[in-house]
């Protein structure tokens, strides 16, 4: 074989090879994207690399197979549906409590189905492997959730929060916990006793 042909071989060989490799990189980029949606673009930007932000989401991957995630039995889901209830009702006399209550519920729901809770960030970065849809619905939840308990949230700011909240407690629990509705809270001049049934408004109204 001549030079020429010799060349010519190892350039079409290279050629393959870093086919072959911008082919793997497509195909596991998408497959990040698909699994981790909006998620993927937020570590992109947080690292300012997409080889680093790629790898920091296989990581949470490979973490994510070793821990034992479980599904809730049906006893489960109906006892945090009611509890969830009961965060619903107390908002409407005290939207402070409740969301406080909302944030331990969760948590507790994160952790019944088998999430490490100890600490936020690694928290967030486990549920962004299967809760990727609703994980700004609880950075959302938990930053105003610190807020309230410096006291620097309003009324609507709380509101929010338990609507946030909802969004992954649904996620988690595998369904809705109660009809479609958050409540509203009780202005401060009523009068009127508890009737113990929450005026409610549209849960998806932002």
């Amino acid at each position: 074989m001549s030079t020429t042909a010799t060349i010519v071989l190892i350039v079409v060989v290279l050629l393959v090879l870093a086919a072959v490799v911008a082919g793997v990189q497509a195909a596991r980029r998408r497959r990040l994207r698909q699994t981790f949606g909006p998620e993927y673009d937020r570590v992109v930007a947080d690292t300012g690399s997409r080889s680093e932000a790629e790898k920091e989401l296989l990581e949470r991957t490979r973490r994510h197979a070793k821990l034992e995630i479980e599904p809730l039995s049906a006893e489960s889901r109906t006892r945090y549906s009611a509890a969830w209830e009961e965060v619903q009702i107390r908002f409407v006399d005290s939207p402070k409590e409740a969301v406080a209550t909302a944030d331990e519920l969760v948590t507790r729901l994160i952790a019944e189905r088998g999430y490490p809770t100890g600490d936020y960030d690694e928290r967030l970065a486990d549920l962004s492997v299967k809760h990727a849809a609703t994980l700004e619905h609880y950075r959302s939840a938990h930053e105003i959730s610190v807020r309230s308990r410096d006291g620097r949230a309003a009324t609507e700011d709380l509101r929010q929060a338990l609507v946030h909240y909802r969004a992954l407690f649904a996620d988690l629990l595998g369904e809705e916990p109660v009809a479609h509705t958050t409540p509203a809270s009780r202005p401060a001049a009523e009068a009127a006793p508890r009737t113990g049934t929450a005026p409610e408004t549209d849960a998806t109204s932002r």
